[in-house]
């Protein structure tokens, strides 16, 4: 049979199936559009990380889901107390994974959609900001001081000294001192003693803020921001 009548008119099969292919190529539009609107908003607003260890308990959980904002210091400053996820290339990782690029970019896409951790990308809590010095411990006090004044720390895991290894900071411009909340478990600036830049973290790596953990839902819950000592001031 021909694919057109006498008249010249396609058949009634073809003029059945066009509809179903337009359906289909929408969808694929909308998916497309969904998909570049979220890589937008994750690039520069808001994303979403995977927490893989133990290192920030009790705040955070291996296999929470956290909300970081892109946007939280393009108008303030990043103050002590907050929690920031940053790259740790450079500091805490290497600049390179020594992976093939096929298993960096398997490793990428599990990141993306929330699955997987990423072995460059940390969170902690800054202690030190640029003129800070951030010391402990003594006999004395066996707390952290940051300035001279010890620190009260109600968000370090229970049964956690303020630090299993002494030190005495001071903060250079552009830098942070950053800790883990389970000391214990915790690679943080105290690991880089002694290494190039010390331990301090440049504010050019610090990724965003993490506001509030989204998953699992029975731990969904805002990230409070801490003003550790915000009236203090700073040793130059």
């Amino acid at each position: 049979m021909s694919a057109a009548s006498a008249s010249g008119e396609p058949s009634a099969k073809h003029t059945k199936r066009r509809p179903r292919f337009v359906g289909w190529r929408f969808v694929l539009c909308a998916l497309a559009a969904a998909v570049i609107l979220a890589a937008v908003v994750r690039a520069f607003f808001f994303d979403v990380f995977y927490i893989p260890s133990n290192s920030m308990q009790p705040l955070l959980e291996p296999g929470d889901r956290v909300l970081v904002s892109r946007t939280a210091y393009s108008s303030e400053d990043i103050r002590r107390g907050d929690v920031v996820v940053f790259d740790g290339r450079g500091s805490l990782a290497p600049l390179h994974s020594g992976r093939p690029a096929l298993a960096d970019a398997a490793v990428t896409v599990g990141r993306w959609l929330g699955l997987a951790g990423s072995d460059t990308v940390y969170v902690k809590r800054v202690i030190g900001v640029a003129g800070d010095r951030v010391s402990c411990c003594t006999d004395d006090d066996p707390r952290i001081t940051v300035n001279g004044t010890p620190l009260d720390e109600p968000y370090v895991y229970e049964g956690d000294a303020a630090s299993d290894h002494g030190f005495d900071v001071t903060v250079p411009e552009g830098r942070l001192w950053l800790m883990g909340d389970h000391r214990s478990e915790s690679a943080d600036s105290r690991s880089l003693l002694g290494a190039p830049g010390g331990g301090l973290i440049s504010t050019e790596r610090v990724i965003g803020e993490a506001r509030k953990i989204l998953w699992p839902l029975e731990r969904s819950t805002n990230i409070d921001r801490l003003s550790l000592g915000a009236e203090w001031n700073t040793e130059k």
